[in-house]
């Protein structure tokens, strides 16, 4: 019944992986001009997991659309997401390129395919995300004692109490839906410059856990707080000065700084506009 709709979401979740990549300057981020802070993975190495991903989305958005209750849905979604992790590290001989983007976009794709499926409003978006994962803090990080192979996630949960993503999920993605759409959709800048712009909004919000599983709470802190002095400085942003933001990159590249949280939510905010455009004018 939802053909077309169920292909549209599969195109916009891989685009929205790509043009992720694509950004550059990207404080750190593999980029199609430099590894960034990485040295396991390239530009190319997305492009052959986003690809490879492309299926798994596709039978999210089926089963989202499928009609069944909010709890099946995500149920049967995980196990999908589960595969799909699989199959990236499969196809990219081991190297995490998307484990946080299968769950963060994964769960914007299932709610908009089941909003989209219920002719609903786009704003009910993050009502849908928020009852999916309601409770997904205390069931999967509030009893990690004694518990063996921990993700980064809940080794930085164990040490700083930050819930990253799941917390993030567990309240409606708000450093999407309150500030970086508005920044995307809105800027006057040419597309690189406005994926550059909004990943600056996303830093200077989120509580990235990918930061913090290779530094600390202080260098979370500056990474906040150099972003919001950064877009301050723009004001109403006409043209970025990109050879300021290259020398805040190249130095977060050096020191291993690398924002995938925030990478995630980057691909999470590019996905969201063009289903808005496409599904809810």
């Amino acid at each position: 019944m939802y053909r077309e709709e169920v292909y549209r979401m599969g195109e916009f979740a891989v685009e929205a992986m790509v043009k992720e990549a694509a950004c550059y300057p990207s404080f750190g981020l593999v980029s199609p001009v430099s590894k960034g802070a990485h040295t396991d993975m390239d530009y190319y190495t997305f492009i052959e997991s986003s690809a490879v991903l492309q299926r798994y989305f596709l039978e999210m958005a089926h089963v989202a659309m499928s009609g069944a209750e909010i709890e099946d849905i995500f149920k049967r979604c995980r196990k999908i997401g589960i595969e799909a992790e699989a199959a990236m590290y499969k196809r990219t001989k081991g190297v995490n390129t998307h484990k946080g983007m299968i769950f963060v976009l994964g769960l914007t794709l299932i709610a908009s395919s089941v909003v989209v499926a219920r002719k609903g409003e786009f704003q009910e978006i993050p009502h849908v995300i928020k009852e999916m994962t309601m409770g997904i803090v205390e069931a999967e990080l509030r009893h990690l004692t004694g518990k063996e192979d921990l993700t980064h996630g809940e080794r930085v949960f164990l040490e700083y109490g930050i819930t990253g993503i799941r917390g993030e999920a567990e309240a409606g993605l708000p450093a999407v839906f309150n500030h970086a759409l508005k920044a995307y959709r809105e800027c006057e800048l040419e597309e690189n410059e406005r994926l550059v712009y909004t990943l600056l909004e996303i830093m200077a919000f989120c509580e990235d856990t990918t930061i913090l599983h290779r530094h600390d709470l202080g260098t979370l802190k500056e990474v906040k707080e150099r972003s919001g002095e950064l877009l301050r400085s723009f004001g109403k942003p006409i043209k970025l000065d990109m050879e300021r933001i290259e020398k805040v990159s190249l130095e977060f590249s050096r020191r291993r700084i690398s924002p995938g949280g925030c990478a995630d939510l980057l691909a999470v905010t590019i996905f969201l506009s063009r289903i808005r455009e496409e599904f809810f004018r």
